[in-house]
């Protein structure tokens, strides 16, 4: 049985086995995530998704697409050249289930992309660990000490004479 899912707004038809490559999900590699947007199930066509369908895959790994070179170059009086590169990040997936029924009682973790998630992705990773009060405060007086007494400005050198000469 195949399925059309919808999914960083495009759409895969898949089914149970298939590896494809979609915008990048907020998931690692060896998680379980679920597509709840499906527009067709078999036979049975969505007014626009089918209720309690899914398609659950496994994430094999985040990947990056073929580098994209875009090259422009204006002629004439001002000849001017730009290159710029991208490579979009992907997600690889392979379908395990195509679910026609029942999916919103799976458990399984819905698929996200990474825009959608944005902070909430952010918050999970781990965070750097701060070095102590202490040992910043150390270090300042440290510099402090080292540092040799700042000179004035001219200026502000000739306005304290003046200020003293009155």
């Amino acid at each position: 049985m195949f399925a059309v899912l919808k999914t960083g707004g495009k759409q895969y038809r898949v089914q149970a086995g298939d590896v494809l490559r979609v915008e990048k999900l907020a998931a690692n590699a060896g998680d379980k995530v679920q597509f709840n947007e499906i527009l067709m199930v078999g036979s049975t066509v969505g007014a626009p998704l089918v209720a309690g369908a899914g398609v659950q895959a496994e994430v094999i790994d985040q990947i990056k697409a073929d580098k994209v070179i875009t090259y422009v170059k204006r002629r004439r009086k001002h000849s001017s050249q730009r290159t710029r590169g991208h490579r979009q990040q992907l997600t690889l997936l392979r379908v395990t289930d195509v679910l026609e029924k029942g999916a919103d009682k799976s458990g399984v973790k819905e698929a996200v992309g990474m825009r959608a998630a944005g902070p909430a992705v952010a918050a999970e990773a781990p965070a750097k660990a701060k070095k102590p009060a202490k040992a910043k405060a150390a270090k300042a007086a440290k510099a402090d000490a080292a540092e040799p007494a700042a000179k004035k400005p001219a200026r502000a050198k000739k306005a304290a004479a003046a200020s003293d000469k009155a």
